[in-house]
């Protein structure tokens, strides 16, 4: 079958590549869109440490071609949103929601990061193989597979900033600051704006986002942003920017929470004594997606979120030219 491999900035390459085996707790899966996450955007720019070749993409949908032995509640043909990292859904982890850090693989296990991830494969490809049926759920028909193919990491991202703080502290005020995590910046300024937030002021220092930002409900506000803006019940670092992470922590109100989606591989300077004053939580670290899926699944399917706004669709055929200048959020269907 036919692989895409990331092989440098720029530069992506068509192999030929061992067609994979349904394992018997596992699906063999056809990918049909396949979205271009935040983090392929910044291994594709050079901006991360994370060095090719390898098979490149995890963002996706596809068609469920073969089936293991010991799978139930699926069907050949079945159209399903797979999960990115892998989890077996039996161990304890699994079973408590930390569904990225599952006891039977190996730390951070995902596709589309080559040997960083446990070379499971990728997303732009003829097949991939779904170790644990677990790791899918079935669509409805209403939904569209490109709005949903960012539905297994980039959404459930957005949605862990927001959605449990509205939860616990309903019509807050919500600050996100955004330019590095692009798509999960916004779309956590469209899910906070439907849950409720009472105002959602979004920094960046794109014109074009500022602009969508806007349309999506929240207050532009051209960064850089000073050392604090004032006390938020939730704060949200999708900045990628040291600086930015301090004036989120400075920002958050007391009690509040902010939550950085960011990957940073050495370590920032934090405000720790503001924050110890106030007394704000700080969570970081990856999503834990499947156990988000069912929730951005049915909020769009309802219509309550439309990732489709911020969307750029291309074709299968026109891989890999499509990657060479990607837009905002890139979608590749077939």
């Amino acid at each position: 079958m036919k692989q895409l491999f990331f092989l440098e900035p720029g530069k992506f390459e068509w192999r030929e590549v061992t067609d994979p085996a349904a394992s018997p707790k596992g699906a063999l899966v056809k990918p049909t869109a396949v979205a271009l996450c935040d983090l392929d955007t910044a291994i594709m720019q050079g901006t991360l440490p994370i060095t090719g070749p390898f098979a490149f993409g995890h963002e996706f949908v596809g068609e469920v071609v073969e089936l293991g032995d010991e799978v139930d509640g699926f069907a050949v043909g079945d159209r399903v949103l797979v999960s990115f990292q892998i989890s077996c859904g039996s161990c304890d982890r699994c079973a408590s929601g930390l569904t990225g850090s599952c006891r039977e693989v190996r730390e951070g296990a995902m596709y589309g990061v080559g040997a960083l991830g446990g070379d499971w494969g990728g997303a732009f490809a003829d097949l991939i193989e779904v170790p644990y049926g677990f790791m899918m759920m079935r669509l409805p028909k209403e939904i569209d597979s490109a709005a949903i193919a960012s539905g297994n990491d980039n959404l459930p991202d957005a949605y862990r900033t927001v959605a449990p703080g509205l939860a616990e502290m309903p019509a807050s005020d919500v600050l996100i600051l955004g330019g590095g995590g692009r798509s999960i910046a916004l779309y956590a300024v469209m899910i906070a704006a439907a849950l409720g937030a009472s105002k959602v002021d979004y920094v960046d220092d794109s014109e074009s986002r500022l602009e969508i930002a806007q349309q999506l409900g929240a207050n532009p506000i051209e960064g850089p942003p000073p050392e604090k803006m004032g006390r938020y019940p939730i704060t949200v670092d999708a900045s990628g920017r040291p600086d930015w992470l301090a004036t989120a922590l400075r920002s958050t109100d007391s009690g509040g929470v902010c939550t950085s989606i960011g990957i940073y591989f050495q370590d920032p300077a934090i405000p720790f004594i503001n924050m110890y004053t106030r007394g704000i939580t700080f969570r970081t670290g990856r999503p834990h997606s499947r156990a988000s899926m069912p929730k951005i699944i049915e909020m769009v399917a309802d219509g309550t979120i439309n990732p489709s706004s911020i969307q750029t669709t291309a074709g299968w055929e026109e891989l890999p030219d499509a990657l060479e200048n990607p837009p905002l959020k890139l979608v590749v269907t077939r």
